[in-house]
């Protein structure tokens, strides 16, 4: 027990170093620095809120359309954002590999936390903002506004696993990630209730796993009004072997991985 604590430990301080030295790299010491980290999704989410309000009004699907387009596109640039923060994260970080505490896991997951992190802070702190304006309501079930963040972001994560590996044993790979990214949109949820969409389009778009998490945390914002689908099991289904998938991968292209 006490060679676990020392190992949990020893990794808790790899964990953190590797954010401090990520945080810097990226923002640096100027200007706001980490706060970057929030305030990037967050001008995005607001510019998109702001542009939907002028061409569709101030309600969609019955409820604001501000607080329904916020609450689904930050999850959506969370999801963007770490798939392409994940490609050659190898590479980019490989001298660091020199340290035995250091795997190629420990790479991936503090890119990924430093992502989520930063698109959870801008997600609090616009609720809060809006909510002071009357632009976003108290959750009706806290609970479920969690459980759908956990089911987004364990979804997000698990593609991380896949496509950093994938993107050092392919330079073709490297190359569409970017684009195939915005593929993501229209499966993410983010900008329509499936109990809007025509039978057939709602049974498609409930194939993808984030959808559920989604409308999870539309029912945990909005409440039953919104008319929720979702399924607990299914994301999981998709989630679980798509992280194993992400292990080996990692492992494998760790033994071919040239440390400069």
């Amino acid at each position: 027990m006490a060679s676990l604590a020392k190992g949990w430990d020893i990794q808790m301080r790899v964990i953190k170093a590797l954010m401090l030295r990520e945080l810097t790299t990226r923002f640096g010491r100027e200007n706001i620095g980490f706060l970057w980290i929030m305030a990037e999704p967050l001008l995005f989410a607001v510019l998109v809120a702001l542009l939907w309000r002028a061409m569709k009004g101030p309600l969609e699907y019955g409820v604001d359309i501000v607080a329904f387009v916020i609450s689904g596109y930050i999850p959506l640039v969370l999801f963007r954002s770490s798939v392409q923060r994940a490609v050659n994260s190898f590479t980019a970080n490989g001298g660091l590999m020199y340290h035995r505490q250091i795997n190629v896991i420990d790479l991936i997951l503090v890119r990924f936390l430093i992502e989520f992190i930063g698109h959870m802070m801008a997600y609090l702190f616009i609720a809060l903002v809006l909510g002071t304006l009357g632009f976003f309501p108290i959750p009706h079930d806290i609970g479920f506004l969690m459980l759908g963040w956990s089911y987004y972001a364990a979804f997000t994560f698990a593609v991380v696993l896949v496509v950093a590996p994938l993107s050092e044993m392919s330079d073709v790979f490297e190359k569409i990630v970017g684009v195939s990214t915005y593929l993501m949109i229209p499966f993410s949820g983010g900008f329509y209730l499936v109990g809007s969409l025509y039978p057939d389009a709602a049974a498609v778009v409930l194939w993808s796993p984030p959808v559920h998490g989604m409308e999870m945390m539309r029912y945990g914002i909005f409440g039953p009004s919104v008319d929720p689908q979702y399924d607990f099991l299914y994301p999981l289904l998709f989630i679980v072997p798509c992280m194993a998938l992400g292990l080996v991968l990692c492992r494998n292209v760790r033994r071919h991985l040239v440390i400069e």
